[in-house]
């Protein structure tokens, strides 16, 4: 009887040494939500006339932080940054428009999509690029890591012209190297388009890319069901409070898209 005790005193006080706070509860223990964005990504994120972050993704930050009475420190990522920022531990959430991919979700775990978009074109005025057949031969770009990057990937493949493709580390990159001729057209997506032919007079909307559309959804820790379950919940709250058409109206314009999945519940 006395080493049946002992042995489940042992038991006890290894399970007591593996329990430990999950995020929701370290971020209120802290006061401090750290999330992560990317800011090369207007209008979702970016950095406004002041230097300061701004953009969808980043009021979706304040939102989050405000739900839980804490303040935010807003985390500028690179695209290929957003998932490991997760799994060291460095973020607790990361709003970048991160695609829910299955091959993702073996690394980080994800909330239900808070956001959709399609991918698109960005083409120098003289490429003479109107459709997806006119890009055969031409140079293509887009950001490393993204769902464009694979998606075109697998174009480029069919046709024999994945010497064609150049990756690069910034949306920013993208766009400036197709507005100074050394790509023919970036690939991005379509809340961008506006903002970006706005800002360089050589640039113009391109065709729409023939994949699906892009469902993307908050990054957390994949082991914290806790966490991921507030996160559903912010999402579910953002909709029916009406603040995700707000923000959508203020950064994109026209209505939100629904974020169901036709014959899917959430």
């Amino acid at each position: 009887m006395k080493k049946l005790i002992t042995a489940l005193l042992s038991i006890a006080a290894l399970n007591s040494n593996m329990v430990t706070a999950d995020t929701l509860d370290d971020v209120v223990d802290r006061g401090t939500l750290r999330c992560g964005v990317v800011l090369d990504f207007p209008p979702m994120g970016y950095r406004d006339a002041s230097n300061e972050p701004a953009g969808f993704d980043v009021d979706y930050c304040h939102d989050l932080a405000k739900s839980l009475e804490v303040d935010v420190k807003i985390m500028p990522l690179t695209w290929s940054e957003r998932l490991p920022v997760i799994v060291t531990g460095r973020a607790d959430v990361v709003f970048g428009s991160t695609s829910d991919s299955l091959a993702r979700a073996r690394t980080v775990g994800f909330s239900i999509p808070y956001a959709i978009f399609y991918s698109q074109g960005v083409v120098n005025a003289s490429s003479n690029i109107k459709t997806l057949e006119d890009i055969r031969g031409k140079r293509v770009a887009s950001a490393l890591g993204t769902l464009p990057e694979q998606e075109w990937l697998k174009i480029a493949k069919q046709w024999g012209e994945e010497n064609l493709y150049q990756s690069y580390q910034s949306e920013n990159e993208v766009f400036l190297a197709v507005a100074q001729g050394k790509a023919d057209i970036g690939i991005t997506s379509n809340t961008t388009i506006k903002p970006i032919t706005q800002q360089y007079n050589n640039l113009e909307a391109g065709p729409r890319m023939p994949w699906v559309a892009d469902y993307t959804s908050v990054a957390g820790k994949r082991q914290d069901v806790t966490w991921l379950n507030y996160l559903n919940l912010f999402v579910t709250h953002q909709v029916r409070s009406g603040r995700y058409q707000e923000l959508w109206s203020k950064y994109i314009g026209g209505d939100s898209p629904s974020l169901r999945v036709p014959g899917v519940m959430y």
